[in-house]
């Protein structure tokens, strides 16, 4: 399938750059796990999608690994210099509204699998339920970050034919949603249902028919 449509809506929506890669062609590094307990941002151990209740870094990518593709999309915001922190933030502001707005679209296409990662942690709430030792206030719209799933953005960027970097006075965040195009359904010879997404099986019940939905 041609998936530019899907880039061009996108960006219709609001990204300045969006486009769709393989999976396999994206690197990933548990290094990036390292760099988080640095605690660099402040939210190490602070946010629910964050390291380290984000999950095990191995597991984490090795669950990224597993969709087909990556369909990618990136904000660009200016600065009065490279001082300008407030300017950072509101860019950061602009790029999570688009992942939200994103988000409602990304639910409606009819993929079998599908991941939402965003940039620099959740920001779903202004301030995560975790700092008061709260459960997560909205799971099904927490978005964990493309570093905590050890994804190498500089080089997701570079396939996906943007740049990592825009210019001077420049500020560049990213998203990602991983999919898979379709879902299959295999009847064995004794009679159990599989069900089939990005090449996991997974027994479902024994059932007299079986079909087949072929990638989008």
């Amino acid at each position: 399938m041609d998936y530019s449509a899907l880039a061009e809506q996108v960006r219709g929506l609001g990204a300045y750059k969006a486009g769709v890669v393989d999976l396999q062609d994206v690197r990933f590094d548990r290094a990036f796990r390292a760099m988080c307990e640095t605690n660099a941002c402040g939210n190490y151990g602070k946010c629910w999608m964050c390291p380290p209740d984000a999950g095990d870094i191995d597991a984490l990518m090795n669950e990224a690994q597993s969709y087909q593709k990556a369909l990618v999309y990136q904000t660009v915001g200016t600065l009065e210099d490279s001082y300008d922190f407030e300017g950072m933030m509101e860019a950061a502001r602009l790029h999570n509204e688009l992942s939200r707005a994103l988000a409602k679209w990304f639910a409606t296409l009819p993929f079998a699998k599908k991941l939402h990662l965003g940039a620099g942690g959740c920001h779903m709430c202004g301030v995560c339920a975790k700092r008061t030792n709260e459960p997560c206030r909205h799971p099904e719209l927490a978005m964990p970050s493309l570093e905590t799933y050890g994804i190498d953005v500089s080089e997701l960027a570079a396939s996906s034919g943007m740049k990592y970097i825009n210019g001077q006075n420049t500020v560049t965040y990213f998203g990602a949603l991983l999919f898979c195009a379709g879902l299959f359904f295999i009847l064995t010879n004794g009679g159990t249902l599989f069900t089939g997404i990005c090449g996991l099986k997974t027994p479902v019940k024994k059932l007299a028919w079986v079909f087949v939905l072929n990638g989008l």
